[in-house]
């Protein structure tokens, strides 16, 4: 099947020298460009691409303001191109937020110097996210809480934040049906002590960790480690956004953290994050030979080692298999694995990973995952 692409870019260059590297993909099809929002909302609706990739800044209309449109008027994957910047990190987590699927660096050295890399990376992602599960309606895209949204979660964080007098009703665990066997059924989660829930995700991984950490109370009992593939230009600028929306703590981890109740850290981009059993956490240089900087693997089989059954992991929407062999080592050591279920991915490829190698206790839809974590840690 051939996926039809929209380039959009203000930049002549750019969107040759982006049309040239799709179109050399025999089974992808760059069916128009646009040179502003404008123009791309005028060419989604007329030639309905599979996928559209976007860049941000344009005049007469920007590309968050374009894929908002997008999404309310016909709902398509968009692939955002970022500069790696702090702020080039805030507008992409924007567009993100806007309802954009996946971004990639915008770097014009590498598409003149490194034509190879970059074809394989783009193309690749504009497959993935052609083949996504995303159910691309208006409901689909809404965007997850933000700071000035009425359902957001408070700012400020109160020195006790009650938890609730008696945990809501549990919901089943949904069967992964397309991995070609079901999840283990789990009325509720496994209450425990849990020393440390680990969190690691890809493709949609932003609003997928913004929509769960948003439903953690201040007072959440256990340390977290979130594991987010993304440059390391963005964990700073993310780890603050998060802060910002969620009650319990946010930051970007460096070497000698200690973890503590009601604080996540994020493992930094471009490098990899370790914990050890005082409670300390190992940042390492980013090992070329590793396909992902951070890598969920490490961090979760660093976990197993130093916490054997007191972890909780949680794979949630992304693509690859990263996770898989990590929760293998903690399921190992009678530590829990949920992963996030089908329906709610934006890519179903690493929580699948762990459902095919039977690793699941239980998978859970994104917008339950928040809540079940609060009932399970004591």
């Amino acid at each position: 099947m051939v996926v039809k692409v929209l380039v959009v870019d203000d930049s002549g260059f750019f969107r040759r020298r982006v049309s040239e590297i799709l179109s050399a993909d025999p089974s992808i099809q760059v069916v128009g460009t646009a040179t502003n929002g404008r123009e791309a909302i005028d060419q989604a609706l007329a030639l309905k691409p599979d996928v559209i990739t976007m860049d941000y800044e344009m005049p007469m209309m920007d590309g968050i303001t374009a894929v908002r449109n997008i999404m309310q008027r016909c709902p398509t994957p968009v692939l955002m191109f970022s500069s790696l910047t702090h702020e080039g990190a805030r507008v992409t987590l924007d567009a993100l937020d806007a309802g954009a699927v996946d971004f990639l660096p915008k770097n014009f050295e590498d598409i003149s110097r490194n034509p190879e890399k970059v074809k394989q990376m783009l193309c690749e992602k504009v497959h993935g996210i052609a083949r996504s599960n995303r159910r691309f309606s208006a409901a689909a895209v809404a965007p997850a809480p933000t700071a000035a949204s009425p359902s957001a979660a408070p700012t400020s964080r109160p020195a006790v934040s009650a938890r609730p007098a008696a945990p809501a009703p549990a919901v089943a665990a949904r069967p992964a049906a397309a991995a070609g066997r079901a999840a283990p059924a789990s009325s509720a989660p496994k209450r425990k002590a849990y020393k440390l829930v680990a969190i690691g995700t890809s493709t949609g991984g932003p609003v997928a960790l913004q929509r769960v950490l948003t439903q953690l109370p201040a007072n959440f009992p256990a340390p977290l480690v979130l594991i987010q593939h993304m440059p390391a230009a963005f964990t700073k600028a993310f780890a603050e956004r998060l802060d910002k929306l969620c009650r319990i703590q946010v930051k970007e981890a460096e070497d000698g953290d200690i973890l503590r109740p009601g604080l996540a850290l994020l493992a930094p981009g471009g490098k990899q994050m370790m914990v050890d059993a005082r409670g300390a956490i190992k940042i390492l240089p980013g090992d070329e030979r590793l396909n992902y900087k951070p890598c969920v693997d490490i961090t979760f089989g660093s976990a197993a080692k130093s916490y054997g059954d007191k972890v909780l992991a949680v794979v949630l929407t992304g693509m690859g298999a990263d996770g898989r062999e990590g929760a293998r080592l903690l399921k190992q050591g009678g530590s829990q694995v949920w992963a996030q279920d089908e329906a709610s991915c934006v890519i179903y490829g690493m929580p699948m990973a762990v459902v095919k190698a039977n690793l699941a206790d239980a998978v859970y839809s994104l917008d339950d995952i928040g809540r079940h974590l609060t009932e399970a840690c004591q």
